[in-house]
């Protein structure tokens, strides 16, 4: 007869679900290393699960109800099994706290962004004493301190990489500043050994991220360091071909930033640069403290020093305030820059926030101005893509489709690309020629003697 296994023995196993952004992507990362020190190892089927984390976002519409329709799906896959430990992180964990767990008594676990160095002690309290926990202190030196000292297994060909973390512009409608916290940056020095670690595993591309990332600025042996520093750092490290950044304000594209789409190769042609809206008045009334003139500069300044580039943006439709005139300027401005890419949202109030308790505008009105917008967005997407048909455009190969013989990457301008090509060509940036279009793709086949050689 065989031994049975003891279940304490066994390897416990942990589910990540990760809503929002690129920086929520980077610390559902970051969370799994911590947790995989004390044994768990990532699972990607949810009803395996001993421990569940959903790491929420608080940007979009209703997300606080999406946490608990989601931790309501939880309960059910586990009706007729031992319940997991179920943590939810993230923004929304910060702005509501403790009140998720007398809600939902489900929840065991709440912990804020810049509390998660303290995930693994949680954890184990809770195992001993079962007693449910919130924790979302502002500790953000504590927790970069402590992931600094673990190494960052992500061996995806595009990778992201946080380098800035809050906010102080404090946008009457975001809710960042009280989620995220005031602004910090981090050492300049560990970023870049993150980043050759991140190399080493086999990325390619890295995004720089932040809420405000643009604003970095890090004081190291007497010598401040800011975003372009860390560029021009990166810039050295061969086997890196790619390298980006998000999200940045017009008040921070300062003049070492803009040079460096100049002096750097591996800087890619694109900003994304969020207005949301097109209205001086409108801006003022956001507390946005930038002018449309300003922001029409900055554009200018970016395409004189290279016309190659491309811009994204941010549209906030329907603020409290706006008018038609207003709606008008903000379609104005985007005929005239053209964006290759974009998001636009109605605006939605988030407690806590500024904005919160302002008058809506007409839910009929608000909808029609959405849907004029993204036309016109749309509109611009179908055409830049359409411009490249029939041409060849560099593709930085991130996969192969999931049931398929294609692949997938991006151009530059992120533009996603799914083309047929021959195998063993993941990692590399090769010469795609474009066969077909729509508003969100580019498709096409490589052609070998065009193939571009990367690593």
């Amino acid at each position: 007869m065989g031994l049975k296994k003891n279940p304490n023995l066994m390897s416990k196993k942990v589910y990540i679900k990760t809503f929002g952004c690129q920086m929520n992507e980077y610390d559902s990362n970051r969370i799994y290393e911590s947790v995989s020190k004390i044994g768990y190892k990532k699972t990607e089927i949810c009803e395996e699960a001993n421990c569940y984390i959903l790491n929420t976002c608080h940007i979009r519409d209703k997300a606080k109800e999406k946490v608990y329709h989601e931790i309501g799906r939880v309960k059910k896959n586990f009706k007729l099994k031992e319940k997991p430990i179920v943590i939810v992180a993230g923004c929304v964990a910060q702005a509501e706290n403790n009140e998720m767990v007398k809600r939902e008594p489900y929840i065991d676990i709440v912990i804020g962004p810049q509390s998660y160095h303290k995930i693994n002690e949680l954890i184990f309290k809770y195992k001993k004493k079962k007693e449910k926990k919130e924790e979302t202190d502002f500790d953000v030196i504590s927790k970069f301190e402590y992931f600094d000292k673990i190494k960052n297994n992500n061996s995806k060909v595009s990778s992201f990489l946080t380098i800035q973390e809050g906010c102080d512009k404090f946008c009457k409608f975001c809710v960042v500043p009280y989620t995220r916290g005031p602004e910090y940056s981090r050492s300049f020095f560990k970023i870049i050994k993150e980043a050759k670690q991140l190399v080493q595993n086999g990325s390619k591309e890295i995004t720089l991220l932040g809420q405000n990332v643009n604003a970095y600025q890090y004081e190291e042996k007497n010598k401040i360091f800011r975003l372009s520093d860390i560029i021009m750092k990166l810039e050295d490290i061969t086997e890196l071909k790619r390298i980006r950044y998000t999200t940045s304000h017009p008040l921070d594209m300062t003049e070492d930033l803009i040079n460096c789409y100049k002096e750097s190769k591996k800087l890619v042609s694109f900003v994304h640069l969020p207005i949301q809206s097109g209205s001086n008045k409108i801006l003022k009334l956001m507390n946005r403290n930038h002018t449309v003139e300003y922001y029409f500069s900055v554009y200018e300044k970016l395409k004189k020093i290279n016309p190659k580039i491309e811009f994204s943006s941010d549209f906030i439709i329907a603020y409290p305030g706006e008018t038609e005139k207003d709606f008008e300027y903000t379609m104005q401005l985007i005929k005239k820059i053209n964006f290759i890419h974009s998001y636009s949202f109605i605006f939605s109030p988030r407690p806590g926030t500024t904005a919160s308790n302002l008058d809506l505008i007409d839910t009929n009105i608000a909808k029609e101005r959405l849907k004029l917008i993204q036309n016109e967005l749309f509109r611009n997407q179908s055409l830049k893509n359409k411009t490249k048909e029939n041409k060849y455009v560099n593709v930085l190969v991130e996969n192969r489709m999931s049931n398929q013989t294609k692949f997938f990457g991006r151009t530059e301008h992120m533009t996603p690309v799914i083309f047929k090509g021959p195998n063993e060509i993941e990692g590399k940036v090769v010469s795609v020629f474009i066969t077909s279009s729509n508003k969100n793709n580019l498709f096409g086949e490589i052609k070998l003697n065009k193939n571009i050689r990367a690593a």
